[in-house]
């Protein structure tokens, strides 16, 4: 099969967390119907697979009249955006920054999205909760002018917003700008991972350590702003995003940002929608394995991908390993 040939490399740093699918069993139909993701080395989503190149298990029983779709999801997203901090040459240039990148997350909103705008220093500040409409929420930055003198605690904001998650319905998740520097939160990072991944919500982190780390050298090395652990923090942000299957992304400069959130929204809005009725007459209890493979129908081979460039692509399948019917939306 041949796909459109993209970037050599990832938009976002390291690696990913585990991409995570979504399974619901219906009771009343025996339908399954599983969401997952396929994606190539590099993260980018694998289009125009044909549903008879799917073959989809249970056990070792291969289910028949199996339907594929590809589904564009709406979002729901809290945007939060580090805005405060203990040395006023960083908060001047968190003013200049960070609604900037905001405002462009914006582009990629569309109207059946649902957005709340937060920022946060030593506590989180809502702007924009979820019952704005997408369109009014471009003056939300216009509110925000240089910050005053804080700490930063973004642990303890990324759990509160977490928490203004938990009982929305949908295709959720959480966008976060920041240094990922923490001066005094309550809550450490072990504790931040922890809950992301006991949380369905994936965390999609734009980090500009590398951006204030250039303004902190205007000050010369004996500056306050000069001793923080930029690196720590950076690892931060990429392994609270990898542990709730988000991605972390580096800002270097302005130019990359449209191409992150191209990345993200396609990371996050776009599944493969399988489904298909349990071949089973008898009825199912507990759970049961379930594996998706691509393959030529022609051969009952594994399918083989090139890009137009006549590159060779490998292709990965992302869906969780067992589902319990008896429990819908497991």
């Amino acid at each position: 099969m041949t796909i459109p040939s993209r970037p050599s490399e990832p938009v976002y740093k390291n690696q990913q967390g585990e991409q995570r699918s979504e399974i619901e069993f219906t009771p009343a139909t025996r339908r399954v119907t599983i969401k997952l993701r396929v994606e190539d080395s590099n993260g980018y989503f694998v289009p125009n697979i044909r549903p008879e190149n799917f073959a989809v298990y249970e056990g070792e029983v291969r289910q028949k009249d199996v339907s594929v779709d590809i589904e564009h999801s709406p979002i729901v997203s809290a945007l939060l955006m580090e805005f405060g901090g203990r040395y006023q040459e960083l908060n001047k240039a968190l003013a200049l920054e960070i609604p900037e990148i905001g405002r462009q997350f914006l582009d990629v909103v569309g109207p059946a999205d649902k957005v709340a705008i937060l920022k946060y220093d030593d506590k989180v500040h809502v702007l924009a909760d979820f019952s704005k409409p997408s369109s009014e929420l471009t003056s939300t930055f216009d509110q925000l002018s240089t910050p005053g003198f804080s700490e930063t605690n973004l642990h303890d904001a990324l759990l509160e917003t977490l928490q203004r998650l938990n009982g929305l319905s949908g295709r959720r998740a959480i966008i976060l700008i920041s240094s990922g520097i923490d001066t005094f939160s309550k809550a450490n990072s072990q504790r931040v991972m922890q809950a992301f991944e006991e949380s369905k919500v994936p965390l999609y982190s734009i980090g500009f350590t590398r951006m204030l780390q250039r303004e902190a050298m205007l000050y010369g090395p004996i500056a306050p702003i000069s001793r923080i652990d930029w690196k720590s923090a950076e690892n931060d942000l990429e392994s609270f995003a990898r542990a709730s299957g988000g991605r972390a992304y580096v800002l270097d400069s302005d130019t990359q940002i449209p191409a992150i959130y191209d990345d993200m929204m396609e990371n996050l809005r776009i599944r493969y929608v399988i489904s298909y009725v349990l071949s089973s007459p008898a009825t199912p209890v507990g759970p049961r394995p379930v594996r998706v493979a691509l393959i030529d129908p022609r051969t009952g081979e594994s399918l083989k991908f090139r890009d137009t460039n006549g590159k060779s692509i490998t292709a990965k399948v992302y869906v969780q390993e067992t589902y319990t019917p008896n429990r819908p939306g497991s």
